[in-house]
């Protein structure tokens, strides 16, 4: 059975920290990931929400250039994150992403081929230039604003624990080791 709804916990719906609700969506999509549950049979934005702080997290610990070096420049998750991002009303974010998806695609193609299978660290001229640090100073809180979009969503389901495990069970026909 396909989820219809994104399952979060109470505790991190109620929680004063916005990024715990986040947190609570990544446990599922992680726990249905170890179930053999594919993303195509999960809650298209669980998964959106999912990679959109995928990507948050790659910048915040390595800049751009390392969210593109670990993710491989995927274009499908390139488009799941710029959705990502408009549907949360991320706007400057959003706007920061193309700009940096600008680079990467106007990069030749060698290029970007020898960037991804270099190493990362050491002398690297492509990440240095990918590297742009206006992520840090955008007057706009990415976290907050992904957090009210989480807790507002229609398609929101929040439940305890034991109710969340209960329906994830339900969804992946089986019992869950907890």
């Amino acid at each position: 059975m396909k989820p219809d709804k994104i399952i979060v916990s109470e505790a991190s719906f109620n929680s004063s920290d916005p990024y715990d609700v986040i947190n609570s969506n990544i446990s599922v999509v992680n726990l249905l990931h170890e179930e053999g549950v594919g993303e195509e049979n999960m809650h298209k934005d669980s998964i959106t929400s999912y990679y959109v702080d995928y990507y948050v997290s790659q910048y915040k610990n390595g800049n751009f250039s390392q969210f593109v070096w670990n993710s491989g420049w995927s274009p499908e998750l390139n488009r799941i994150i710029e959705e990502g991002l408009k549907k949360i009303g991320a706007q400057k974010h959003w706007e920061l992403f193309l700009e940096q998806s600008s680079k990467v695609e106007n990069m030749e193609e060698g290029e970007k081929k020898e960037f991804l299978e270099s190493e990362y660290f050491g002398p690297n001229k492509t990440r240095d230039i990918l590297k742009n640090d206006s992520f840090y100073s955008l007057d706009e809180n990415l976290t907050e604003l992904h957090s009210q979009w989480l807790k507002n969503h229609p398609d929101l389901k929040v439940l305890s624990i034991d109710e969340m495990f209960s329906q994830l069970e339900k969804w992946v026909g089986r019992k869950i080791d907890r």
